[in-house]
């Protein structure tokens, strides 16, 4: 027996982007006004291990980690009307970002590396990968990623926008696609 084709508007909408970039406060707020579940990729390995994401590669190594980040995003994703946000590095895999484009709205969260620079202090000590690096390594690490970003629905600047704005402006967006393409 095969499956209907899940409508635009039940699609789970995947937000992507480099670590940093608001996927998780965005995703949190949209998902509240749309009224969906939000899931957090990162913060439910980390209950699954019942350690950070920093110990997590420390411990297990970032092969574990990355294994277990391919799982969940493959079986949430399928999921209807859940909001998702993947860690910066999870797109770095094409089954993971083949799979979100197959069955997901994929959001990308564009910030540039001006602004971007300006949240790197909050970053370091939670992002594993980007401990011990130079900012010239850093630097070099975002616009490597922007290139695996470009597989997307579609593209959002969040340069000195603020949450309600980005939400507000995702969900309009979101609403006028569910008309056209539904």
């Amino acid at each position: 027996m095969s499956q209907k084709p899940r409508s635009y508007r039940e699609k789970s909408i995947v937000f992507i982007g480099f670590m940093g970039s608001g996927k998780t406060t965005i995703g949190e707020r949209v998902a509240k006004k749309l009224y969906r579940d939000f899931i957090d990729i990162d913060e439910e390995i980390e209950k699954e291990y019942g350690m950070p994401v920093t110990e997590i590669f420390r411990v297990h190594g970032e092969e574990t980690f990355r294994e277990k980040e391919k799982e969940m995003i493959t079986r949430l994703s399928t999921q209807p009307l859940k909001i998702i946000s993947v860690g910066g590095g999870a797109f770095m895999n094409p089954d993971i970002r083949d799979h979100c484009l197959e069955n997901c709205i994929v959001l990308f969260l564009d910030l540039s590396w001006d602004a971007w620079k300006e949240r790197l202090s909050l970053l370091v000590a939670s992002r594993p990968v980007l401990q011990g690096r130079s900012i010239e390594e850093i630097e070099e690490l975002f616009h490597k990623r922007q290139g695996i970003y470009a597989d997307h629905n579609s593209k959002f600047r969040t340069d000195h926008l603020d949450i309600e704005e980005v939400s507000d402006y995702l969900i309009s967006s979101l609403k006028t696609s569910w008309e056209l393409y539904d």
